[in-house]
């Protein structure tokens, strides 16, 4: 799934450390702030990055927790989560379920369905265009996730564009508590795991359930920096408690994390982490590049491959491709039921990237 805001701020991500804080072995809560996304989806997610005091974790830059969501009966007349055809660059987009099925389609002609642990992976270089759906025919009746994209290292952003589906991931058990990597690679009561997902900086990612009461020591890799993101329950991450929908996050210097549950209920977490990313970033819409021109070009060359219809139906957007829409940028999305999604209005202010921020001094985060 993307960003289906109809008024999306431009951001600018910097690179390397925040100065609100992250000593080493402190946790940091980042709360997240509840977005409502437009368009036939509807719907609202709660999200934790970016945000003001820490854009980015690793390379990832956007995380959007949603769910449990019910989705319509088959037969009333609705087609349940429907997002048409629209464009992505400069990223990776990473779906990831607890619950549900999604339906994806993209412009290299792939045509998948993800289900509750299996990973797809969709590599945007420089440009890929896309479409997600609930399934026409029986399906769970909730949706439930998270949407994770990574940014594309410099050197990657004129790549071809790339799609993965990967349904065997590797999981370990201890202590009460189930661990399975999807993206990277983790060590797990001396046990490695390591995803087969294609990635361009070092990073992880990884889903972790507890039973009631469980505790998992996590061998983590001390260059990189960690975030634990909560679904449901109780849990303490080194000791601090990180409440529902929130991200705990713990800067680089750490070779453990240790990660814990309520003693009456079982919890879910994902963690992500990755070495600081070393490039300053714009994120607008569905967007990564270096600069406001980046993402300015992008949707100059989506808005090219489109042509305004005035109407159509709930999944049309009043839209269609033009002819020659296959060759260009994005290319064309061939089988959804719909027209492609026009990209929204630019914002009238043009930003440029920050500098990299100072070094944290003495630890400021809150515990």
């Amino acid at each position: 799934m993307s960003n289906l805001e109809t008024r999306p701020e431009e951001r600018v991500c910097s690179a390397g450390a925040n100065p609100q804080g992250g000593a080493a072995g402190v946790v940091e809560i980042l709360e997240h702030r509840d977005v409502p996304l437009g368009g036939t989806r509807a719907m609202r997610v709660r999200r934790t990055i970016p945000q003001r005091a820490r854009s980015l974790v690793g390379a990832w830059c956007f995380l959007d927790h949603y769910g449990p969501d019910p989705l319509p009966e088959i037969g009333d007349g609705t087609d349940g989560m429907q997002v048409p055809p629209h464009p992505h660059t400069g990223l990776q987009t990473v779906t990831w379920l607890f619950a549900g099925e999604i339906l994806h389609r993209d412009a290299v002609g792939s045509l998948r369905t993800v289900r509750p642990g299996e990973l797809n992976l969709m590599t945007a270089g420089r440009g890929i265009s896309h479409s997600e759906e609930s399934p026409r025919g029986v399906r769970p009746p909730v949706l439930h996730g998270v949407q994770l994209w990574v940014a594309l290292p410099g050197d990657r952003l004129d790549d071809p564009p790339a799609f993965e589906h990967h349904a065997d991931l590797p999981v370990a058990t201890a202590g009460g508590a189930r661990v399975q990597v999807f993206v990277g690679g983790l060590r797990v009561a001396g046990t490695v795991l390591r995803s087969p997902a294609t990635t361009y900086t070092p990073l992880v990612g990884a889903q972790v359930d507890l039973e009631p009461g469980a505790r998992v020591v996590l061998d983590v890799d001390p260059a990189f920096e960690h975030g634990l993101l909560v679904d449901d329950g109780a849990v303490r991450l080194e000791g601090a408690p990180v409440p529902a929908s929130s991200l705990g996050y713990v800067a680089p210097g750490r070779a453990t994390l240790t990660v814990e549950a309520g003693a009456n209920e079982p919890a879910r977490a994902v963690l992500v982490g990755g070495e600081p990313f070393g490039e300053d970033i714009v994120m607008w819409w569905n967007f990564v590049g270096r600069s406001h021109d980046d993402v300015a070009r992008a949707r100059e060359d989506w808005q090219a491959q489109l042509v305004t219809t005035g109407g159509g139906g709930p999944n049309h957007g009043g839209t269609r491709y033009a002819e020659g829409a296959r060759d260009g940028r994005f290319g064309e999305v061939v089988g959804y039921d719909g027209g492609p999604l026009p990209a929204p209005a630019l914002p009238d202010v043009r930003l440029r990237p920050r500098t990299r921020p100072a070094p944290p001094g003495p630890p400021t985060a809150r515990q």
